[in-house]
């Protein structure tokens, strides 16, 4: 795949390490966990959207734009990615936050996230919940265009098919890893939410021939949703990189066993899954994302769905930033 035909801010740390989980895979007692470590690509404490954002940015800055705007959660780790990459590209960006949670601590509302926000210089606003956002957020574009300013606006997540490039490119890296080291791997899993990770991914995995099964953990939307939002922007994705009809609706697989009560809303599943991760292996994950994906992870070992004698790879996308708004539930 020649993915240099796309515009590229080339700003993230990568490659990214690849490490074997050796007290977790013993604790658990069933397969070997090794973990692609995307909460180390740079820019603000990292997480997966700094590899979309490469490409995003890039397009940003191919038209000319003066600002980026985009959207999210109060906690959102994308909106604090793209906050970084605007202040390192030296862009004006504005955010708009949603208040999912209903969580009204201080904390929650002016620390993790939202404090690194402020620090990069962006501008926020708020909305209340079950709103349109990517909606709302075309709209505040349109008004800052008519004030005779040039704006690119990224949607949720930074998912859309020029984001999702950054996971396909992120396939390339982790089979040059795996290969390298002649690791055969059974499974892939991560969290999966706005579905630009997972649609990259799946798309990738396909180009590539790679014949290894790739399992989203959702932390939102209900299993059909999930599955059919990843479906729809992986076939956009594979479209834009000439390769349509390489991904099926078979190869598009969401579990959405470990969302609890909602999305932003950690369930016991989802601090046991923290601390496992903090105290074995001393790695941070997140109350939204990676916390939920590693729920998924752990009890699905514990089930026997992933079995001794396999390898899988969980794929950390990164929040550490997040947990210091959580401090009420930690």
């Amino acid at each position: 795949m020649h993915l240099s035909r796309f515009p590229r801010v080339h700003l993230a740390h990568l490659p990214t390490p690849l490490e074997r989980l050796d007290r977790l895979s013993k604790e658990l007692g069933g397969p070997e966990i090794w973990i692609k470590r995307d909460d180390c690509t740079g820019l603000s404490t990292g997480g997966n959207k700094t590899r979309k954002l490469e490409f995003l940015m890039a397009e940003a800055q191919a038209q000319g734009a003066q600002c980026v705007m985009t959207q999210g959660a109060t906690q959102s780790n994308h909106a604090r990615q793209t906050a970084a990459f605007a202040a390192k590209l030296g862009m004006d960006c504005h955010l708009l936050l949603e208040d999912r949670t209903g969580y009204t601590e201080q904390a929650y509302r002016h620390s993790g996230n939202v404090l690194l926000d402020v620090l990069h210089g962006a501008t926020t606003e708020t909305r209340e919940a079950g709103l349109d956002m990517n909606a709302e957020l075309e709209a505040v574009a349109d008004e800052h265009r008519a004030q005779g300013k040039s704006v690119y606006t990224i949607p949720g997540g930074g998912s859309n098919p020029t984001g999702a490039l950054g996971y396909v490119n992120c396939v390339l890296e982790l089979l040059h890893q795996v290969n390298e080291q002649s690791l055969r791997i059974d499974h892939i899993v991560h969290a999966t939410g706005s579905a630009g990770t997972q649609a990259g991914l799946v798309v990738g995995l396909k180009a590539m021939n790679a014949n290894i099964p790739l399992l989203g953990i959702g932390v939102r939307a209900a299993k059909e949703q999930q599955e059919l939002n990843v479906f729809n922007l992986a076939k956009l994705t594979a479209d834009k990189l000439g390769c349509s009809g390489i991904v099926g609706r078979e190869d598009v697989v969401a579990n959405t066993d470990y969302v609890g009560e909602g999305y932003g809303l950690p369930a016991k599943d989802t601090i046991e899954a923290i601390t496992m991760f903090a105290q074995l292996e001393s790695i941070l994950l997140d109350p939204v994302y990676s916390g939920k994906g590693a729920a998924g992870l752990i009890d699905l070992i514990r089930k026997g769905h992933f079995k001794k004698g396999e390898r899988v790879i969980f794929l950390h996308t990164g929040g550490s930033a997040a947990l210091f708004g959580y401090t009420h539930l930690l």
